[in-house]
């Protein structure tokens, strides 16, 4: 990541993506995002950092962007590229120390989500999440034809969305219990049986 980030070649990805001389929002498709996945050798990395809004490598972008356009603020402040926010800054052994006492009484509840789930299994969340959206939204306007064709594209539309949320609910319940969350709680959340919930996790598992 870090040589892929020093190369000259990637920032200047980044300042086309962006409209160069004429601004544009940054695409989440972009060039920079899909040669930074291949760089990697994770493909769903660029799509992810595309739209994690507040991540470091967004802020990183931004900074390239602004120091092109000769928009930096004062020294030390959004010029610097390599600059992280407080909350994504390495935890110090005291803090982690907090925490762990913290996870030891509650649980496992207490970790944190972006801590302790993968990067790549919040983005299969999100693109289960994405896709279900997207099924919904195109059966804007289709309550006109037959009886049998509207019937037809509703529930073929309805039951792809479905099968989706259901994947992504249990990507999400999954996620949880390996965090620690009780698996009473989060079978609580889901609003399915303690024991139903398990075998589907385990099946999915297997």
């Amino acid at each position: 990541m870090a040589d892929a980030l020093l190369d000259p070649a990637m920032a200047e990805l980044v300042w086309r993506d962006s409209g160069a001389g004429r601004p544009r929002p940054l695409p989440a498709d972009g060039a920079f995002c899909r040669r930074l996945g291949e760089r990697v050798g994770r493909d769903w990395l660029g799509p992810l950092s595309a739209v994690d809004y507040g991540g470091p490598l967004l802020a990183w972008m931004g900074a390239v962007i602004r120091r092109r356009r000769d928009q930096g603020g004062p020294p030390g402040w959004r010029d610097d590229p390599w600059r992280l926010q407080r909350e994504q800054q390495p935890a110090t052994m005291a803090g982690q120390l907090r925490v762990m006492a913290a996870e030891a009484q509650s649980g496992g509840s207490a970790t944190r989500w972006r801590a302790t789930v993968s990067a790549e299994h919040r983005f299969r969340i999100t693109q289960l999440v994405k896709e279900a959206g997207e099924q919904l939204e195109e059966l804007r306007g289709g309550h006109s034809g037959t009886t049998a064709e509207v019937a037809r594209t509703l529930l073929e539309h309805l039951s792809r969305s479905a099968a989706l949320i259901d994947q992504a609910l249990v990507n999400t319940a999954a996620a949880a219990v390996a965090a620690g969350v009780a698996l009473e709680e989060v079978a609580a959340w889901s609003r399915l049986p303690a024991q139903e919930l398990a075998e589907i996790l385990t099946a999915g598992q297997e």
